[in-house]
């Protein structure tokens, strides 16, 4: 990934960039931290992919947010962000169909944060939930600064840049756009233009969370290391399954289990069709197959998933990724400057109607 990509065109000619549509607008984003795995997929990547079909989608990596944790040491950040790019275009996200972004190739969210910063009270960023269990779960990394205490106001800036109508998320960050809406009801007290406001509430989208379990049995998350990333080489996907948990009940090959209470179970009815299924109930409950065997199968049908994906991943090349990040990051610039427009007019901020330096 270059340096930062600084923009010269003046905000009239970025703002005839911006794309127009008359379907409602959605926006949505996740951190650089890795590879994505099979949950990052199905809790949200799978249903980003429906959504550009259906709206005006913005999705975006968040290299700023990345460094709210780690701030130390960001000599990944980089490599990170190209491969999350990579596996956004690989699981099916379509430039021409979205806008796909990196953050801090848009100036303008640092800028909002700015602004909102002013008038956000401190006691509703030591509320969000996420605030205290980060510093009691990350032990090893002193998060006692302005930056992750600021995190959720980035993230409120982050939406209310693009004046989205929904973010889908899941139900573990409803706490997050619920601060947003909050942000911007305060916004829009103090500042209108008109009788208009100028930052919308944006609405949940709730995004559906399958059950998806690491090996372990336990959630799927890089912080267990008990992930499948999307880019696992089948080989190494089947070593894998091979010694995942299954239903404690199976000690023995001829003791009877029971499919809905198996991780691999689960496996299967997100990734094999209903007679695999139907295969696997059957052979469990009554003993006549092994856990080994039923493992492939998950196995299989994972792959038949992964393939396509990986497939498409690898018809990109370093450069192609990096020419799609400005593009996309130029359009989102764009749109960013607009609501900015309006945020610095409402405001009365010098230069709000004058051409900027």
């Amino acid at each position: 990934m270059r340096g930062r990509i600084f923009f010269k065109k003046n905000r009239r000619h970025m703002a005839e960039m911006a794309q127009s549509s008359s379907r409602p607008r959605v926006l949505s984003g996740m951190r650089p931290t890795g590879k994505l795995h099979l949950g990052n997929y199905m809790g949200a990547l799978a249903n980003w992919i429906k959504l550009q079909d259906q709206y005006e989608s913005y999705f975006f990596i968040a290299d700023w947010h990345a460094l709210t944790t780690d701030y130390a040491d960001p000599s990944r950040v980089n490599q990170n962000i190209h491969d999350v790019m990579l596996d956004y275009l690989g699981a099916g996200l379509d430039p021409e169909r979205c806008t796909i972004f990196l953050q801090s190739h848009v100036l303008e969210h640092a800028e909002l944060s700015l602004l909102l910063g002013m008038a956000t009270p401190l006691g509703w960023l030591e509320r969000v939930p996420t605030y205290k269990e980060q510093q009691e779960n990350l032990t090893g990394k002193d998060l006692s600064t302005y930056g992750f205490l600021g995190y959720p106001l980035l993230m409120s800036a982050d939406i209310l840049l693009y004046q989205p109508d929904f973010v889908p998320v899941g139900q573990d960050q409803t706490a997050h756009v619920e601060l947003t809406r909050e942000v911007a009801r305060r916004f829009n007290q103090f500042y209108k233009l008109g009788d208009r406001e100028v930052l919308p509430e944006p609405k949940v989208l709730l995004t559906p969370a399958p059950k998806l379990p690491g090996t372990d049995g336990r959630k799927m998350s890089k912080s267990y290391g008990n992930t499948i990333q999307l880019t696992e080489p089948e080989a190494e996907v089947r070593k894998k399954l091979k010694t995942m948990v299954t239903d404690p009940a199976r000690v023995r090959r001829t003791d009877k289990g029971d499919p809905a209470k198996c991780p691999v179970g689960d496996l299967h009815k997100l990734f094999c069709s209903a007679e695999t299924q139907a295969k696997v109930h059957d052979g469990c409950t009554n003993a006549t197959i092994g856990c080994i065997e039923c493992k492939g199968w998950a196995a299989d049908g994972l792959v038949q998933v992964l393939n396509p994906l990986q497939e498409r991943r690898a018809s990109y090349t370093p450069e192609r990724v990096e020419e799609l990040l400005i593009e996309g990051s130029r359009k989102a610039r764009a749109r960013a400057q607009e609501t900015m427009a309006q945020v610095h007019e409402a405001m009365q901020m010098p230069l709000s109607n004058k051409k900027r330096f």
